[in-house]
């Protein structure tokens, strides 16, 4: 993804950034007047510092020194509640913008098509909606609202300094240009350096994710040194990016310093010898007004509040730039257009479960057709059998059906209307999917099963548990069905998941049930019960059975034989058995003769 650089402030990214700040428009407004208050009080604390030492300091006024040491204290705590309140306001106005944000990007996400994900690494996904988002936060916390009152603090000093003594401040303020000139370089490369930090930490979130999720594979085949290494230029460019970074800052600073060492010589070197000129305490400035230890004071507060700022708000604006930069990746998700059309708004109580493909072509990267000029028809309550090699486009078949992707050319009809007439949810409702690689969530094993749909009760899952047999099994385990089964089920066998997932297929009463390899990752005993429960599933219902293991697919109503995404042949068991060299036949030999397993 391209990045924000060529300018400090997108005002049609911030716009859309500031559409979600209209519900909390009074808290923006008011942590505005705030920031507004703040940089004008700030401007008294130098004032009465003056007052203090000219008239009651040098005229020995010690009651006066009381109420002026009265007022200061005031002043400060004044200073004190109203910088509590501007701050919390406007970190609370950041996160609550994000959280809307956060909720508009995952609803946005999970409404993705498949394909979308297929060169998406998740580890970039989790940056967008983590990482990126909280940089968002620090537009309103420490981005645009606190420009704004730096700026005003920084003119309103500049101001009030050449109202005092206009000589005083362009001689106190001759090293400005290069602070000016210090600042803007300092921005420029610190942006440069935080869009590199950017751009590495995504990358670092996407190798971590993809490796945890992967870490079996690579402790099966003992890679660990070799990812390590993988790693470990992963990290140094992380660090290398940070390094950058900070020393940007190592350098920037110190000038500030010197800079502001500069303007405080010249300060007290000027004041100090027109206080002196004459053997005068005071004497009369350019513009009429004393020049007295008051004023000298005064200018040397002034100053400590006009370079507080100034070192502040190069960091500011990077903040706010890099706040763009996470506000461009966010919308850049957003705005993208792959998102599940649903094109349909037909939502029928119920579905026959009557299926047709007709001239049906597919492509996953609009290149390499998958699915070539597919056709068939399955009656409401047949089950149709899908079988090949793999990579022939038997799951791609499936995806098709729920609508994961869209076709190229021809035309897919549940109960003889196109599917995309009907309303995606709806479809994808009434067709339950088993596939082999089986995803469990960090939950309860009855969570897992209704998918925390209220409308299936605690009695309806244990009766499909009953039914699919796995009743027993997690009666025994700690707690039954409210056993927490962590991340992908990795406190369960492979069979006991995959159990667990044919009753969340149950429980939702479809009326198409497809099977991915459903029996695939289970023991004999296991498949046993399955099977039992594949044949009360399937009465009455419409079912498509992709199995690797033609000993499943033995009582098909129909079975298919797809080769690199073209229907080779069509028929019932014994009726591709009958075919000579036939593919159907040629797979049967090769699981059933080498098994030493009598055909029939």
């Amino acid at each position: 993804m391209s990045e924000v650089t060529g300018k400090a402030l997108d005002w049609k990214l911030l716009g859309r950034v500031m559409h979600y700040v209209r519900p909390y428009r009074s808290t923006f407004i008011i942590a505005a007047f705030l920031t507004v208050f703040l940089a004008g009080n700030a401007l008294v604390q130098p004032i009465l510092m003056q007052l203090t030492l000219d008239k009651y300091i040098l005229g020995n006024d010690y009651n006066g020194l009381l109420l002026m040491v009265g007022l200061m204290i005031a002043q400060l705590a004044v200073q004190t509640i109203v910088q509590y309140n501007q701050t919390y306001l406007t970190n609370s106005l950041g996160q609550s913008v994000i959280r809307d944000l956060r909720i508009a990007i995952f609803n946005h996400v999970i409404s993705l098509r498949l394909k979308y994900f297929d060169r998406t690494p998740i580890g970039i996904l989790i940056t967008r909606t983590v990482s990126d988002l909280e940089t968002i936060a620090d537009i309103f916390s420490e981005g645009l609202i606190s420009i704004v009152g730096d700026l005003l603090l920084v003119v309103g000093i500049v101001a009030a300094m050449l109202i005092k003594d206009w000589k005083l401040a362009l001689i106190t303020l001759i090293p400005m240009p290069l602070l000016m000139l210090s600042t803007y370089v300092f921005k420029e490369a610190i942006k440069s350096a935080f869009q590199e930090v950017r751009t590495q930490v995504a990358q670092l979130n996407a190798f971590l994710a993809e490796h945890i999720t992967g870490i079996s594979v690579i402790q099966y085949f003992a890679r660990e040194d070799q990812e390590m290494r993988k790693f470990r230029n992963v990290n140094v460019k992380y660090r290398d990016a940070n390094i950058r970074s900070n020393w940007y800052y190592s350098i920037f600073f110190p000038v500030v310093e010197i800079l502001f060492a500069v303007c405080l010589a010249l300060l007290v070197w000027y004041g100090c010898k027109r206080i002196l000129s004459d053997g005068q305490l005071a004497s009369i400035s350019a513009s009429g007004h004393p020049v007295t230890p008051g004023v000298i004071l005064a200018f040397i507060v002034l100053l400590n509040l006009l370079f507080r700022p100034i070192r502040q708000l190069a960091d500011k604006f990077n903040t706010l730039q890099m706040g763009m930069v996470g506000a461009d990746r966010i919308f850049r998700v957003l705005d993208t257009d792959e998102v599940a059309v649903n094109t349909g708004t037909l939502r029928p109580a119920s579905l026959r479960g009557e299926i047709a493909f007709e001239n049906v072509w597919f492509a996953y990267n609009d290149e390499n057709w998958v699915l070539k000029d597919i056709s068939f028809h399955v009656k409401p309550g047949e089950t149709l059998a899908l079988v090949g090699a793999t990579g022939a486009g038997k799951s791609s078949t499936i995806n098709i059906l729920n609508r994961f992707y869209e076709i190229g050319k021809g035309e897919v009809k549940v109960d003889g209307v196109n599917i995309q007439d009907y309303e995606v949810g709806l479809l994808r409702s009434r067709i339950a999917t088993v596939i082999q690689d089986v995803f469990l969530f960090s939950d309860t094993i009855a969570n897992n099963i209704s998918l925390n749909n209220p409308d299936i009760t605690r009695e309806q899952i244990v009766a499909a548990a009953k039914d699919v047999g796995a009743h027993e099994f997690i009666e025994r385990l700690p707690g039954g069905y409210d056993y927490n089964v962590m991340e992908r089920g990795s406190t369960l066998s492979s069979g006991q998941a995959q159990l667990i997932s044919f009753i969340r297929a149950l429980v939702y009463n479809p009326s198409i049930l497809v099977l991915d390899e459903a029996t695939s990752s289970v023991d004999t005993e296991t498949e046993l019960l399955i099977q039992n429960a594949i044949y009360r599933l399937m009465d009455g219902r419409t079912a498509i059975v992709i199995a690797h293991r033609l000993s499943t697919i033995q009582n098909a109503d129909k079975i298919i034989v797809l080769d690199h995404g073209e229907i080779k042949e069509v028929g019932t068991h014994q009726e591709l058995l009958k075919i000579e060299h036939g593919y159907y036949r040629k797979l049967y030999d090769l699981q059933f003769n080498s098994a030493g397993i009598v055909k029939s």
